[in-house]
């Protein structure tokens, strides 16, 4: 329920100070929004305005990064413009292939293509890679390093002044080749230099690098003005300089016959040459542009692939000296590594299209099919939802035209929904390869609801420049059925502008850029009416919004005006005028809170059941791109142009939040169980997961100033960045996370209890209970066995000894005590405890004890036993001691009723025993009044509450 503006002051006007000042920043909000209000300020009667302001100051110079959000990981990213590197291990008998993803490299099970292990990040993005049977190594900037385990850096090489472009590794040793053709060899287990050449740029400038097969000490450099050089790098010496085709070197690559290279150029021609009498045995030529890569194929079929600029791989027979196939389209960007596997009929190529892909010949015509895939978007990502409620799909739409579900708990449950395609059994019955003419252009918005998946379609979404919106199914992983438009539209400027479904998923509302705003049915595509006589807005349709009992729609138009309708009869309730044209309207359903993004870099915030504008932000410097609403709707969180996410807090009006990134946001999207906030940014090909720091650690929600500068976050990788190490001098201490170490009493009012599990004092009073239960029926029997060494009399006849009996009538059969007599541990710790008034060794002994032990001490105690008057005394005050303290309350109370248990015929009789017991009576009775009370206090606030939310 929802209340006006003046109960609401009369009701926070019994509030706490710091609720009456929040509410006094802005105006009023929705009363179930208010719940938890006192998190946002510190408590208590130091509260006041310079205290406030002095706070505020204080976090604004602490604070260097977001409080609320930490980078976690990155979603849907799979290969970049850098080769891929395989690798064999001869221990598991199996194939590795290792693909770039920005700052850390991820390794791939070539059998199954599952993801293995995911680098350490390095400082910066990696130029290029290489691998032996042993080491990964990747290059960045002018630095390289050696990674063991596909994961952890154990070498680390500096020396080059410009960027490492090439790496070639060579036994013991590797090559590094940077921009401006400095060529250093260095010993990779000692980190040192074993050779340096210089080249000269503007007369070779390598481009591309080989060991050739059998070549002992020797590689072949290729360069960027199509001369070739063999050089032995242990004698440090040039051999031959092939003279070349006065064209480009792009790649060079070793043929299964020796002494045989295939040379790629510039031209698109490939070259296959005998380096040892310099000889070209056959040229190819393609007419896709420069060669990017070669391989050849080593199971049998003398066959040689070759990738090209424009996504085409080429297939030729070194036999026939012809093209016998063309995989077209093989990537959507050119093909930045291929390789074929050893002795196996399987291509594996990457590019920068953010695919990994796996290729099979086992046709007739020696094609390759696609095996195995792993594939993200292409393109920059125009939208992005959580899709159900257990947070672990996002549905994300891109300018590449796909729609696809990336999971944040392992990537076997990613799938792809495809292309839309315009007429998709029309591709079916051609059997069309090319779809590129037949795709649908990229989506640009999407609603989804699970609530009818298995059903119908659960998904409706809108394309840039197109009238009628798809719908696709999610189980199905394939575009829907229908394509869901008016009949009687003529103009062919309309276009689709807004889009949602209705939380039980029969219907779906769609607005246009005519004003024109549409209700269909899922389930049959048919048409159900239209909001308005004509035209629902005389602008275009910027957002629409159903409620989730589908009583009420918002819809919100380019003129400026935010209108209310009804869902059944299609009437209008009410109209709202805005103070700019909004850009993005979102609704959380459960809360009717209504989110409004304006042109004006503003934000607005509504209650759907009130019509009044409650709440108003402003801050941004750009235009908002996106919004979302956490889970329990107390935050609302916004992405803009300048760069900036910013967290605003509903209830009291206060902006909580800001971090800057060095890419504008496009898209952001909550978890619906809160516990991560998803987020797509200016060209990237990513989803960037940031986790929610306040479900695991206590964060101070305090309000940010008007003038607060925030700081930049780098957006996080595939795996967590390595930790740098930093003086301790650098380090400036910080009040804003203090490690809290809990004391021993928080409150000496208060009583505190041991951390003794309840078997060690619970069953102290019913000890003799428990050994009766335990007692065994019959004694145990120990069978009569002869000596091992029966005893003899010596002689020369050997006799056996008589055992000896005594005879001695001295001898007394009853046992002096005064013997065994000792006194234990604990009861010196009580005598001195009586001289020094010191009892915690004597404590601590008890703690450590089991429940027999502690009958055993409490029972020897007693001058009968062993102990004395003093003694027991003593222990007494240690009693004493203990509930002066109010510490280990429960030991303290066991304690004594076992005691008072063992030795209450005594007591009376000693003067001085009876005396302690006397103040211990007091003490107890005291300590009990005082803990009723307050059990009385908590009990009627737990009451009143109770009633309250009743």
């Amino acid at each position: 329920m929802c209340c006006t503006e003046g109960s609401l002051r009369k009701r926070d006007s019994q509030r706490a100070p710091e609720a009456v000042f929040c509410l006094q920043l802005q105006m009023t909000v929705p009363l179930d929004t208010l719940k938890g209000l006192d998190t946002c300020f510190p408590s208590g009667p130091e509260l006041s305005g310079a205290g406030i302001a002095a706070a505020m100051e204080r976090a604004s110079e602490r604070r260097t990064a977001s409080a609320l959000f930490a980078g976690f990981r990155a979603l849907g990213l799979f290969s970049n413009d850098i080769p891929h590197v395989v690798r064999f291990s001869a221990l598991k008998r199996r194939f590795y292939v290792t693909t770039c993803v920005g700052k850390s490299f991820h390794t791939y099970d070539v059998q199954k293509l599952s993801l293995v292990a995911v680098s350490n990040s390095v400082p910066q993005d990696i130029c290029c890679m290489a691998a032996d049977g042993r080491l990964v190594f990747a290059a960045y900037g002018n630095v390289f390093s050696a990674f063991a385990r596909n994961k952890e850096i154990v070498h680390t090489f500096k020396g080059h002044k410009a960027e490492i472009h090439l790496l070639q590794p060579f036994g013991d040793h590797i090559i590094s080749v940077d921009t401006d053709s400095i060529l250093i060899i260095w010993h990779i287990y000692s980190e040192e230099e074993y050779l340096q050449l210089t080249f000269d740029k503007s007369v070779f400038k390598i481009s591309a690098i080989l060991h050739p097969s059998t070549y002992l000490n020797k590689i072949l450099l290729g360069s960027e003005q199509g001369s070739l050089q063999l050089w032995n790098v242990k004698s440090n010496k040039l051999l031959y300089t092939f003279p070349g085709w006065k064209l480009g070197v792009t790649a060079l690559q070793q043929a299964p016959a020796v002494d045989v290279v295939a040379i790629g150029l510039m031209s698109g021609q490939v070259i296959i040459h005998n380096i040892k009498f310099n000889e070209t045995l056959m040229k190819f030529r393609q007419d896709w542009g420069p060669i990017t890569s070669i391989s050849f194929r080593t199971d049998g079929h003398p066959v040689m692939a070759a990738g090209s600029p424009c996504g085409h791989i080429g297939l030729w027979d070194l036999e026939d000296k012809k093209l016998i196939n063309q995989m077209r389209n093989a990537h959507s960007t050119a093909i930045a590594g291929l390789t074929f596997l050893h002795r196996e009929p399987l291509l594996v190529t990457n590019g920068a299209d953010n695919a990994l892909r796996i290729w099979i010949f086992d046709g007739p015509t020696g094609e390759g099919r696609l095996l195995r895939f792993r594939m993200g978007h292409s393109a920059p990502l125009t939208s992005i939802r959580y899709y159900g409620q257990n947070g672990q799909q996002i549905l994300s739409a891109s300018q590449d035209g796909t729609l696809q579900s990336f999971s944040t708990v392992h990537e076997k449950f990613n799938k792809s929904l495809g292309h839309g395609l315009i007429n998709k059994k029309r591709v079916k019955r051609k059997g069309l390869q090319n779809t590129m003419s037949v795709r649908l252009p990229p989506i640009t918005k999407f609603a989804a609801e699970e609530a009818r998946e298995s059903d119908w379609d659960g998904i409706i979404a809108c394309h840039q420049g197109k009238l009628s919106c798809s719908t696709w199914n999610y189980q199905k992983s394939t575009i829907g059925a229908y394509f869901l438009k008016p009949k009687e539209m003529k103009k062919d400027d309309i276009t689709a502008t807004a889009v949602d479904i209705t939380s039980c998923g029969n219907f779906a509302v769609i607005g246009l850029s005519s004003g024109t705003v549409d209700v269909y049915n899922m389930q049959s595509g048919i048409h159900r009416g239209s909001f308005g006589k004509d035209q629902a807005h005389k602008g275009s349709v910027r957002g629409v919004a159903v409620d989730g009992l589908n009583q009420l729609t918002v819809t919100t138009g380019s003129e400026g005006l935010l209108k209310f309708w009804n869902f059944k009869n299609k009437i209008l309730i009410h109209s709202v005028s805005l103070s700019s044209s909004p850009n993005i309207m979102l609704l959380h359903r459960d809360s009717g809170i209504l989110g409004l993004a304006l042109d004006d870099f503003s934000i607005s915030v509504l209650d759907i059941e009130t019509r009044k504008i409650v709440r108003e932000f402003s801050g941004h410097q750009g235009q908002i791109n996106d919004m979302a609403f956490s889970p329990d709707g107390r935050w609302l969180i916004s992405a803009a142009m300048d760069c900036s996410i910013r967290t605003w807090d509903l209830p009291s009006g206060c902006l909580i939040d800001c971090f800057l990134l060095d890419s504008a946001p496009l898209n952001v999207s909550m978890s619906p169980t809160g516990d991560f906030l998803a987020t797509s940014h200016v060209d990237h090909l990513g989803i960037f997961l940031w986790s929610n720091i306040s479900l695991y650690s206590v964060v101070s929600l305090r309000p940010l100033p008007a003038d607060y500068v925030p700081s930049v976050v780098m957006l996080p990788g595939t795996c967590q960045t390595q930790d740098v190490e930093v003086s301790e001098e650098t380090v400036e201490p910080s009040d804003e996370m203090i490690e809290y170490d809990s004391p021993e009493q928080l409150n000496e009012q208060l009583v505190t209890l041991s951390l003794l599990p309840e078997s060690r004092w619970k069953n102290l009073l019913n000890l003799d209970v428990i050994k009766k239960k335990n007692k065994p029926k019959e004694p145990p029997k120990v069978p009569k066995s002869a000596p091992f060494f029966i005893p003899t009399i010596p002689g020369l006849v050997p006799r056996y000894a008589a055992p000896e009996q005594n005879n001695d009538p001295q001898q007394s059969k009853v046992v002096n005590l005064g013997v065994l007599a000792q006194k234990s541990d604990f009861c010196l710790k009580l005598e001195e405890g009586l001289v020094n008034n010191k009892y915690d060794t004597a404590l601590n002994l008890l703690k450590e004890s089991g429940p027999s032990g502690i009958e055993t001490e409490l029972r020897s105690l007693s001058p009968d036993c062993g102990g004395s008057v003093e003694v027991m005394q003593s222990f007494l005050k240690m009693i004493g001691m203990m509930l002066d303290r109010k510490r280990d309350f429960e030991l303290a109370q066991a304690y004594l009723a076992l005691f008072l248990k063992l030795h209450l015929k005594m007591l009376p009789s000693e003067p001085v025993l009876l005396e302690e017991i006397t103040n211990l009576s007091s003490q107890v009775e005291e300590n009990w009044t005082h803990l009723q009370s307050l059990f009385n206090q908590s009990m009627c606030i737990l009451n009143y509450l109770k009633s309250a939310l009743l």
